[in-house]
């Protein structure tokens, strides 16, 4: 059995809570500006010290308002500066937070709430509210509800004035490092919602070793980030909370359509962001280029980037056309795009999905490094991440310290260590299940390289076997496929089939440029782009170019492009844009039968049916 364990490299702290990350980073630096919140076309700092003056105020309204140590709270909001403070009022006041994803349906938000045993909500606006009041007569235990947008904190806040400092000062240290801290719920890819119950110790030991395993992104002077991802979802909150204990300031944008302005006005060092991010800066480039009549120009500054990066990466001396080329590039095309990204970014954190190499090596020539990891829930986010120092494309990175790593059977990833979650919530048969011998097993598969390096092959639950016992990962072929630009997602089907097939979906924000640049009418409908002979020429494409990087029998021979998309609201994904593969397999049993409704076709080209 594989198996790297890191070392800690801070000293565990049993006694320690969330709350001890903002006092301690108070007393070091209370003048450094924390948070940056918009203002106008510009943002105005929130120091330290006054980031804690505004988060005890806050948390004595909710002790005025009858909030008791270990009360659970569901928060359903968009990713702001206010989650943060809600975030840590509720820490100090002794409560535990139970977020919601701010697209979540009534009904995902009653089960929550119910679940949970909450006994009180907040909602950022009124739109949040009703869908919770669909839905407020079978939870009758939430008996307070209040609203960001009706001035919620500020009235809080002002009815907790005649709370004494010391109270909340009791409050605080209530909780030691085993105490549950939040109950974050799964986001229900493989079925109903589990809530993840992480301990106090899970944030504070993982943000203090993962501080200085990460000391070059975030513990360096000016550093900062802005975060637009869901901070109901770990993978942001653990990054939020992280920035508090190093020192990081923090702006927020939740509208992803103002990202590129918010990016060039507030100049950050570092992102947090999934593969869809970069797919989406990558082919927005490449067909805007395409549009300008530059399109050959950019594909050649992106091959010169991406073998720039291979070479540089295997130790290789670089060639010099290779240089001169890599040195022409970098004024017409990388910089243009640095710029774009606010000029300062230097690192961006990739998980939820795998991000593939060629795009890790394009920004990586940018001069911004992707540092790639891997995590769940269950393990508080991260549990690997490629190093600052130390990166290997196409890898999710070692082990962080604190954390044990091994591959059981099947090559299943196993961890063990400071992240992983305490149990699942009232729900002992769950626990038992994702626990062997200690280590909690993931259901994801994958490998090592002689120096702990992870890499991702796969789900275990999502492995195809085709009729003929061959056994197939559908993350292998479905992520280079939707990296074409017109390609919205990608679902491999096949399992006691023939043969594998594919339903794909066509990116709605990147079909008009592409018809456009292809000479096709920009405002086709999506069900004309599906039967277009060159929109399918085009997918078609993708998949031989996936094709290529498997074995025959794991190949795609067939395909139909639905006209139709993949949502949340659809039920199709989930709220970090992850398939529910058995949903849509579900959904669209018919489309699938009917590709299997004839055999495949004997040649090496793929089928491609409508």
């Amino acid at each position: 059995m594989v198996e790297f364990d890191i070392p800690a490299i801070v000293p565990a702290d049993p006694e320690a809570n969330v709350t001890d990350l903002l006092e301690k980073r108070v007393a070091a630096t209370p003048d450094l500006a924390l948070f940056s919140v918009p203002v106008g076309d510009g943002w105005r700092d929130v120091t330290a010290a006054e980031f804690r003056r505004q988060v005890i105020g806050l948390a004595k309204g909710f002790v005025a308002a009858g909030i008791e140590p270990g009360d659970k709270v569901g928060f359903l909001a968009r990713t702001t500066y206010e989650w943060s403070l809600v975030d840590f009022a509720l820490f100090y006041a002794g409560a535990v937070m139970v977020p919601i994803y701010e697209t979540s349906s009534p009904s995902q938000i009653q089960w929550i709430l119910d679940n949970s045993g909450a006994i009180a909500l907040i909602v950022e606006s009124a739109e949040h509210f009703t869908r919770f009041d669909e839905v407020a007569g079978d939870v009758p235990n939430v008996r307070e509800t209040w609203q960001l947008a009706l001035g919620a904190i500020d009235t809080l806040t002002a009815s907790g004035t005649e709370v004494p400092d010391e109270e909340i000062e009791r409050r605080r240290n209530i909780a030691v490092g085993s105490d549950i801290a939040t109950l974050i719920y799964t986001s229900g890819s493989t079925g109903r919602p589990k809530g993840c119950v992480l301990t106090h110790s899970n944030f504070v030991e993982l943000s203090r070793n993962s501080a200085k395993s990460l000391a070059e992104v975030v513990e360096q002077p000016g550093s900062s980030t802005v975060l637009f991802l869901p901070l109901a979802h770990v993978f942001a909150r653990f990054i939020a909370i992280l920035a508090i204990h190093s020192g990081v300031r923090t702006g927020h944008q939740p509208d992803t359509s103002k990202l590129v302005p918010t990016l060039g006005s507030f100049k950050p060092t570092f992102l947090l962001a999934v593969p869809r991010v970069f797919e989406k800066v990558y082919n927005s480039a490449e067909q805007k280029a395409e549009a300008g009549g530059k399109g050959k120009i950019f594909r050649a500054a992106a091959a010169a980037a991406i073998e720039h990066s291979k070479r540089r990466q295997d130790g290789e001396k670089i060639p010099f056309g290779l240089k001169v080329k890599f040195a022409v590039f970098d004024k017409l095309v990388y910089g243009k795009l640095r710029e774009a990204m606010g000029g300062n970014v230097r690192y961006a954190v990739s998980g939820s999905a795998p991000l593939g190499a060629r795009l890790g090596h394009f920004f990586d020539s940018l001069g911004i490094a992707i540092l790639e990891g891997y995590g769940l829930t269950e393990t508080t986010a991260p549990a690997t991440v490629n190093l600052a120092r130390k990166i290997k494309i196409g890898t999710v990175g070692p082990a962080l310290p604190g954390v044990a790593i091994r591959l059981g059977e099947d090559d299943e990833i196993q961890v063990r260590g400071v992240n992983v979650f305490k149990e699942y919530w009232q729900n002992p048969e769950a626990t038992a299940e994702a626990f062997l011998d200690g280590w909690f097993r993931t259901g994801d598969i994958g490998s090592f390289d002689q120096d702990g390096f992870l890499t991702i092959t796969g789900r275990k639950k999502e492995i195809l076997v085709t009729a003929g016992g061959k056994n197939v990962a559908p993350a292998q072929l479905e992520d280079p496929i939707r990296a074409n630009p017109i390609v919205g997602q990608v679902v491999v089907v096949g399992d006691q089939k023939p043969f594998i097939a594919a339903l794909v979906t066509l990116d709605t924000e990147m079909l008009p440029t592409w018809l456009a640049n292809n000479g096709l009418p920009k405002d086709m409908s999506l069900a004309d782009a599906a039967k277009n002979e060159k929109v399918r020429a085009e997918v078609q494409t993708a998949i031989d170019r996936a094709n290529k990087t498997v074995s025959r029998a794991e190949s795609i021979r067939k395909f139909v492009i639905l006209p139709t998309e993949f949502t949340e609201e659809s039920g199709h994904l989930t709220p970090k844009m992850s398939i529910k593969r058995h949903v849509i397999v579900k959904d669209f049993a018919s489309e699938i039968a009917e590709l299997y409704a004839a055999p495949a076709p004997a040649t090496t080209n793929v089928s491609v049916t409508g």
